[in-house]
């Protein structure tokens, strides 16, 4: 007869490790094509602070004026809840900054944590560029049974929603 294995006795003991999981990374990713060129585009997107100038869904947005790493922002949704994101990078040269989400809010954007990309580059002419926004993330409720509004799914629809909306009033004010 042979002696049971130390996992196997584990998984017996503690068959909810079997089970459980925590969250998995999500993504989103929108792009869109503005008829300006990148210089002028980036002179309205390089303002990490100024972002409620041409996002719909910002109602305000505050800066510390830092455009390096470790320079903040709080944005305040149109339901009044905020969060504070924090710049990770940040190249005028480049046309690109990257930040991180530093206080939540799952009531303003049902994520628990986020970072995101965003960059300005040609497009098919010199006056024309291309923006995109690009994210990894997890959903608002990181426990094994999120509800519905804190889920993957929710999370990942509100999180291309907010790019594509903030995409759209960018372009809206560019090409006016």
């Amino acid at each position: 007869m042979t002696k049971p294995s130390f996992i196997g006795i584990l998984l017996l003991t503690f068959p909810a490790f079997i089970l459980a999981h925590g969250p998995t990374p999500q993504k989103a990713k929108e792009s869109i094509s503005i008829n300006a060129p990148v210089d002028k585009v980036w002179d309205v997107v390089k303002d990490f602070g100024g972002i409620s100038k041409w996002h719909g869904d910002v109602k305000d947005s505050k800066g510390d004026g830092k455009h390096d790493s470790g320079g903040t922002r709080t944005l305040t949704f149109e339901n009044g809840e905020e969060i504070v994101d924090e710049l990770d990078f940040y190249s005028d040269k480049d046309h690109e900054y990257s930040y991180r989400l530093k206080k939540e809010n799952v009531k303003a954007l049902p994520a628990s944590s986020y970072s995101v990309s965003v960059s300005v580059i040609n497009g098919a002419s010199p006056e024309t560029s291309e923006v995109t926004f690009k994210s990894r993330f997890y959903r608002g409720d990181t426990g094994n049974t999120p509800s519905e509004n804190l889920n993957d799914e929710a999370a990942v629809k509100a999180m291309n929603a907010h790019f594509k909306n903030g995409l759209e009033g960018l372009k809206k004010i560019l090409e006016k």
